[in-house]
Order: structure tokens, then sequence, then C-alpha cells
């Protein structure tokens, strides 16, 4: 490629073939032969470029000829170079600007690749940040709701156990003197008979109040109102007493309940949050199954774990529902009739006390929740 700093050759300027042609229509405008060199030759003129030595031309035409012909060349030579001098340095500007827009281009794409980071970066910030809120719901509704219950059977306990102790205790003595006053009244049959139907109500009275006294019983149980927030839990006990209250609360329909409880040891755990979470997973089975079916509640030693099993005949949990069924707010009941929450608040208690938790479910066939929560004290009890 030319440049202005060089210093050409005659082959540098014209190819092979040019400088055949030239040579042949030099001859015919000299009616002689005349032939260009690119190495010097005897009797040969010099062909000039740039003050320097191009080329010779020699021939058989006069001497005059010779030397216009030798003119005319460095004159066609000077054209040439001056055209290729242009086309090089259009070539030059080009590949500049080539280049140049492959720079900005890559700069373009370096800056697109930055962006992109950086909106990666935003949207993992935001992910973080919905996802702490989401926590942070979750939190305030399990705290109100261990609340709420807590109050409730704080409330219960005190209006209804003072008022359940007198009507046992004046059942006892009901019972007492309806034994004296049997002693003293006639023994006909009208008598007996209205004897028999007092001495059954008292009865059925009686069973009704242990019956009222066992469920506020169960509800003490199920808050732990009674209790510090980490303490040892007898999972057998508050499965039991989670258990009771949800046959209390469907009376709609008898609801059958397999225990089949193991000589598991206590465990040290938060028992109004671990009572809640029981009763959450026993409360779907029982939706679960309707009326004909069955939830059996089953624990054992696994390792150092104790395991708790919840299982049921009921409708099952599509297979394309299964991945979300710990999502904060998802559930497959109709609209209004759930919160989405109970197994996310299971979840969460799980993890709360280092537990696992897994769920396996087949539409028409039932539902089986697995817990294993370790019989070591958690962290956050020890501390």
């Amino acid at each position: 490629m030319l440049n202005f700093e060089d210093d050409p050759k005659l082959g540098d300027l014209l190819s092979g073939d040019q400088i055949e042609r030239l040579a042949r229509t030099l001859g015919a405008l000299c009616q002689a032969r005349i032939e260009l060199h690119t190495e010097p030759q005897p009797q040969a003129l010099p062909i000039e470029f740039n003050l320097e030595t191009v080329a010779w031309l020699s021939g058989s035409a006069e001497p005059a000829s010779l030397r216009a012909a030798t003119e005319l060349v460095s004159f066609v030579l000077y054209f040439v170079a001056r055209y290729q001098l242009a086309a090089n340095l259009h070539h030059d500007t080009t590949e500049a600007s080539f280049a140049e827009l492959q720079r900005q281009n890559e700069a373009l794409k370096a800056s697109e690749a930055r962006y992109r980071a950086l909106s990666d970066s935003l949207q993992e910030t935001v992910n973080q940040q919905v996802h702490t809120i989401q926590q942070a719901q979750q939190e305030l509704y399990e705290n109100a709701r261990t609340r709420s219950i807590g109050h409730l059977a704080a409330g219960v306990a005190h209006e209804i156990n003072n008022p359940i102790g007198f009507i046992k205790s004046n059942l006892q003595v009901a019972g007492d003197y309806l034994e004296e006053l049997a002693e003293k009244l006639p023994e006909d049959d009208a008598t007996l008979e209205l004897l028999a139907d007092f001495r059954d109500l008292l009865k059925e009275s009686t069973d009704g109040s242990r019956r009222i006294a066992s469920i506020v019983t169960d509800l003490k149980t199920f808050s732990s109102i009674d209790h510090a927030e980490y303490t040892l839990c007898n999972i057998n006990e508050l499965l039991e007493a989670a258990s009771h209250l949800l046959q209390t609360s469907h009376t709609e329909s008898r609801l059958t309940i397999d225990t089949r409880y193991g000589q598991v040891p206590d465990i040290y755990g938060n028992p109004a949050r671990l009572s809640e979470a029981f009763y959450n997973l026993l409360d779907n089975a029982a939706k679960a199954i309707g009326s004909n079916g069955r939830v059996i509640i089953k624990t054992l030693v696994h390792d150092d774990s104790v395991g708790i099993i919840i299982q049921d005949n009921g409708c099952g949990i599509a297979e394309s529902a299964q991945g979300h069924v710990f999502d904060p707010f998802f559930t497959t009941r109709p609209v209004g009739s759930g919160t989405g929450l109970g197994l996310t608040v299971v979840r969460d208690t799980v993890r709360a006390h280092k537990g696992r938790i897994k769920l396996k479910s087949r539409q028409e066939a039932g539902t089986r929740v697995t817990i294993l929560l370790p019989t070591r004290p958690p962290s956050s009890a020890q501390s």
C-alpha cells in the first residue's frame, strides 16, 4: 500500500500487464520499438519520479522521441501515484472509521452488560425486600394469631373454670341430696321412675361439665398460656389437645382420628406455635376427608429427632399445586375459604425449631405430612 513516505518502483506503480501496454503504446507513438526496464540497462534513459529513478526506457526511436517518451512516462506515473495515494488514504480512513465503530460497539456492549448486571442486582434486591416483607407479614400474622388464641384461652379459662367448678360441686351435692330424698319418698313406681330420670339428668349434667372442663384444659394446652416461650414439650400431649379441639370444632359430622402415639422424648420448643402448627395440619386433613374419611396421627423416634406423621385419605392435592402449598397466600380452596397461610405457618414453625417437613399427596388418595423435630434444643432456646 503506497504512502507519501515511500520511494516506489515501477512495479509498485504499474502491474506487469500495464507496463507492457504502456511500452506498446509508446512504441506506436514513436513508430519504433520501446522497452521499459525495472533495472538499469546500457543506453537506457532514466525515468524519474519524486527525484528518484524508478525505471529505465530504451528503444530504436530517435533520441528526441525517447526523451519525450521518458517525460510522458514520468507524467503518467505521477498521476498513477496520486490516484494510488488517494485510494490508500480513503482505505485508511475507512479502516479507521470501521475500527472506531467497532470500538464504540464494544463500548456499547460493555455498557449494556453493566446496565444488565445493575438491573439484575436491583431485581435481586427487590426480590429480597419482597421476601423480607412477606416474612414480616407472616410473623405478624403468627404473632397476632398466637396472642389472640392465648388471650381467648385465658379469657375462657378465667370465665369458665370457676363456674364449672361450682356446677360440678353443686351437681355432686345434688346427687347426695337425691339419695337422701330417695330414702324418704315412697317406693311406688311413679316415684322410682322420677328418681331414675333425675339421676340420669344429674349424670348427663356431670358428664357435660367434665367435657367443658376438658375442653378448657385442651385449649390452655393448645395455647400454652402458662408456659414459657421455649420449654420442654410433650409432642403427644400437644397433638392430643389439638385433635380434641378439632373434634370439638367439627360438630357437623363425626371426625375419625386414629392416634398411634409412640414413646417419644420431650423436645425443646414453643408449645403455642407447635400446637398451632399441628392444629392447622389436622384442620386441613379434616376438611379434605369430608364425612367418611379418616385422619391418622403417628409419632415415632427417628435418629435424633421426633417424627410426626399426619395422614388422611381425602381428596389429595394436584401435582401441579404441590410445589406451592407452602407459599404465602396460596390456597386450593375456593376464594374466601382460607387465608393461604396455614401451611406457611406450619413450615416456618418447623424451620424455627430447626426441623424438616415433607408433604406427599396424590389426588383421590390422600395426603401425608411428615415432620422431624430435633430433640436437642434449638439455638434460640439456648440463648
